[in-house]
Formats: structure tokens, C-alpha cells, sequence
């Protein structure tokens, strides 16, 4: 699939619908109520078409499961369950996303696409949702790259504000990793990235801290440590951690070295420069409540960066189900 094997699915709101369907459903319709597979009806509209309450033409495919007898479409138990935009604008905003490798700002889609720019904010955060992995998503093993960074602007470039100000200024710190070196305040967001450098596979995360407490725990909800290599840089928040891998190795940046052998963090600092230039370039600003699924979006692009931008697509779609989020989740406090 490229942009003109899909554009007369962008105006054709039926074919959209079937494309959704081989896309979701590689295997036949599955039942989102009992897990069923192919083992569903196509409901055919006696009059040719359905209609909504206002007598619009509907196109909306209903299926019904022959094991729990009870009726579904494509949409229902997905990010698309209970959207009024049109399936052809969410293929359309889906094939953006995954095709362009710095991201899409809402802006754009709203302008591309035609809806408000409230309702392009929303599709892209639902998008982002199926970017996550999932809860079932497999440990980490092998040789792990673990590094941090701090998502945010300087606050003495703020405009109006005070270079001196210091009420925005939380507790976090840098830890002094060499003698001498200045503990400094920031209200910059700390991103943790741990990549698995024989898969590509990365999973960045938003750290209250940079602590090696607050790191350990991080690393260790997706990393098996007891069967993986650590690579980091020196830094000394990873040193009682490191005891628990097969391995820890660094590298000194305050010397100059940035590699020896296959012992470098050159793939986390590819990765935050990515996200960075993305962040400034496209987005310009991301609020530090939807940093995480910011995180997502590119962790799953630089994870599948191998793949054509069809096969991307396709694999993102394949995520869409069991996942919801509503505008009250959204903005929820």
C-alpha cells in the first residue's frame, strides 16, 4: 500500500469499510464479544443501504457472531468505537502517521483532512493508544542500552518570565556523577530509553527522577536482568543496578570515547535525537500529561523502521483492538 493504491479508499467510504476489515481481520470477522474467528455473518440491509436517524446513507457493515449470537462491526472493542469521523478520513490520518518519520501534527490533519482541529487532536491520541505495547508485550533480553534525557525548554527562554525565576522549578536533579560536577534544578521532563540491541525494540518512559532507584524499577518492569547485557554511559545511578546483569559495561563520554566495540549508547542518543528534532520541528510543544503516548508513537516507528510504511500500517492496525480511550479519559485530571 502506498498513498495512490489508497487514495480512491479515501473518498469511498464503503471500500474504506472492507479495507478496514481485511486489515483488522487477516483471518475472517472476529467476535469482540466472545474472541470468536470466521465464525460470523454478514448482515445484508434489506433496502440496499442503512440509513441513520437524520436519513443519511449509512455504511456501516454489521456482522453477527454465530457462537454468541450477538451483532458487531469492525469498529466495536477498538480506538474507532463510538467515532463519528468518517472511515475513510481515519484510514487517511492512519496512513500519515505511520508513513511520515517525524510524525504528523493535529494541525496538519486538520487542514489535510478537513475536521476540526479538536477532533484531529483526538484521532491522533487514539491512534497513539494502539502505539503502546501491550501488557502482555515480552520481557526485554540481551544486550540492553539503557540511557536518559530531559524533554523540555529552558525556562529562562520562556517568554514572559523571569531569567531568575525559580517557582517553576521542581526537586529534580541531576545526580553528581563526577567530583565537581554542579547539581542542578529543572522542571524538564526526565525520559528513561531502553533499547535491545539485537531486536531494535525500544521503550522510552516518563521517570519522576533520574535516580538509580527510580531507573532500576523502570528497567526492570521491562528488562530480564538476569539474562541480559547492560550498556550505559558512566553514569553512577547504574552501577548497583548493573550488578544484577549478566554484564555492565560503560563508556566514558567525559573522556571521549562514544564506542568500544559493541559497548556504546550511540542507538538511545539516535533515538532522543529523533524524538527531540520530531518534538521541535513537528509538534513544537507536548505537554508533559501526554508525553507518554508521544513516547509511544515513536518507540513503535523506531521499532518497526525496518518495515515498508504498508506493513507498518498493517501491524498498527492489527493493535487497534481492546483498546479505548474517550475524551473523558483524555482530559481527565
Amino acid at each position: 500500500m502506498n498513498l495512490c493504491s489508497l487514495a480512491p479508499y479515501f473518498h469511498d467510504e464503503a471500500a474504506a469499510w472492507e479495507l478496514m476489515e481485511s486489515l483488522r481481520w487477516p483471518n475472517g470477522p472476529e467476535c469482540p464479544h466472545c474472541g470468536e474467528i470466521d465464525r460470523a455473518t454478514y448482515l445484508t440491509p434489506r433496502n440496499g443501504h442503512r440509513t441513520t436517524s437524520t436519513g443519511a446513507v449509512s455504511y456501516r457493515r454489521i456482522w453477527k457472531c454465530q457462537a454468541c449470537k450477538r451483532k458487531f462491526s469492525v469498529l466495536v472493542g477498538s480506538i474507532f468505537e463510538d467515532s463519528k469521523v468518517p472511515l475513510s478520513k481515519w484510514l487517511a490520518a492512519f496512513y500519515m502517521l505511520t508513513a511520515n518519520k517525524n510524525g504528523v501534527a493535529a494541525y496538519e490533519i486538520h487542514r489535510t483532512l478537513g475536521v476540526t482541529n479538536r477532533t484531529a487532536g483526538f484521532m491522533m491520541h487514539r491512534i497513539r493508544e494502539a502505539t503502546k505495547a501491550g501488557p502482555l508485550a515480552d520481557m526485554l533480553r540481551g544486550t540492553i542500552v539503557a540511557d536518559e534525557t530531559w524533554v523540555g525548554g529552558n525556562p529562562k527562554n520562556r517568554h514572559g518570565e523571569a531569567p531568575n525565576d525559580r517557582k517553576r522549578l521542581d526537586a529534580r536533579i541531576y545526580e553528581p556523577i563526577t567530583p565537581g560536577m554542579k547539581i542542578r534544578k529543572t522542571d524538564k521532563t526526565p525520559v528513561l530509553a531502553i533499547i535491545n540491541a539485537d531486536t531494535g525494540e525500544v521503550r522510552s518512559r516518563v521517570v519522576t527522577d533520574v535516580s538509580g532507584h527510580t531507573l532500576r524499577k523502570a528497567i526492570a518492569e521491562h528488562v530480564d536482568l538476569a539474562n541480559s547485557h547492560l550498556r550505559t554511559d558512566e553514569g553512577a545511578q547504574y552501577l548497583q543496578m548493573g550488578r544484577e546483569f549478566v554484564s555492565h559495561e560503560t563508556v566514558n563520554h567525559s573522556e571521549g570515547e562514544y564506542a568500544r566495540g559493541d559497548v556504546t549508547t550511540n542507538r538511545a542518543e539516535g533515538y532522543f535525537s529523533q524524538l527531540k528534532r520530531s518534538i521541535g520541528g513537528t509538534h513544537h510543544h507536548v505537554s508533559k500529561t501526554h508525553l507518554p503516548r508521544y513516547l509511544a508513537e515513536f518507540d513503535f516507528r523506531y521499532t518497526t523502521c525496518k518495515l515498508s510504511d504498508s506493513e507498518r500500517m498493517k501491524r498498527l492496525m492489527r493493535q487497534t483492538g481492546g483498546r479505548r480511550l474517550t475524551r473523558r479519559m483524555l482530559t481527565a485530571r
